[in-house]
């Protein structure tokens, strides 16, 4: 359903996530459209510091050294990571979203922000409600992250088209599974995330019961379009 939201910026905190080079370089992870997220995500930066919230960033770096090989992980020839090797130069914070000193950058083992286990005591330190979520790929990292934030309780804004995966229609189906179980949360798109971040209230969608939206591969661009 449709509703009015509006934030407040003492009690909001902005999360990027996985916004490193590896997904704009590497032929084998990068994520279609990146520019264009990156762009989305760099404007919400952009607000988000502007009207003073919290800012966090998380990165995906693989280090056996921390945590090693999970059963069935996929391995490099050679043994290291196979994804997001911490010794890879591109898993690299873009520089279009490259963190202050003020911003704490999360660095993570697993697809969850809150896998490293400092976000959830960051948030709680700052009495944070509402986390303005954008990043890749949406549904694995971001979905991941956007589950346990709910499970502990935290209200969730989707950027939609601030977050994406390794095709559109990967993003788009991923969007709507995660908006079917978004409790306590709304999704949106760029320019009204920036609204609601200026101050003002915004109609944004929000679940309002289990799975509202079923969908199949015939509907499922118009039902993304209308979130």
């Amino acid at each position: 359903m449709r509703a009015r939201l509006s934030l407040d910026p003492r009690r909001t905190a902005l999360l990027l996530i996985d916004f490193q080079e590896e997904q704009r370089r590497d032929p084998v992870y990068s994520v279609a459209g990146f520019n264009d997220v990156l762009g989305n995500a760099g404007r919400l930066l952009q607000s988000a510091r502007g009207r003073g919230l919290r800012v966090f960033h998380a990165a995906y770096r693989r280090d056996f050294a921390s945590c090693p090989p999970r059963p069935f992980e996929p391995l490099a020839n050679d043994g290291r990571p196979g994804f997001s090797d911490a010794a890879n130069p591109l898993t690299a914070i873009c520089d279009e979203l490259r963190p202050i000193a003020s911003e704490p950058v999360i660095y993570k083992n697993d697809a969850s922000a809150y896998s490293a286990g400092t976000l959830q005591a960051f948030l709680t330190a700052d009495a944070i409600e509402w986390l303005v979520v954008a990043g890749v790929w949406t549904e694995a990292c971001v979905a991941a992250t956007i589950r346990d934030a709910i499970a502990t309780g935290f209200h969730v804004l989707l950027v939609k088209d601030a977050c994406g995966s390794g095709t559109e229609t990967m993003h788009q189906t991923a969007v709507i599974n995660i908006a079917n179980r978004l409790y306590g949360g709304a999704v949106a798109d760029t320019r009204r995330a920036i609204e609601l971040i200026a101050g003002s209230e915004v109609e944004t969608w929000m679940v309002d019961r289990p799975v509202p939206i079923l969908f199949n591969y015939s509907d499922a661009v118009e039902h993304y379009r209308n979130l």
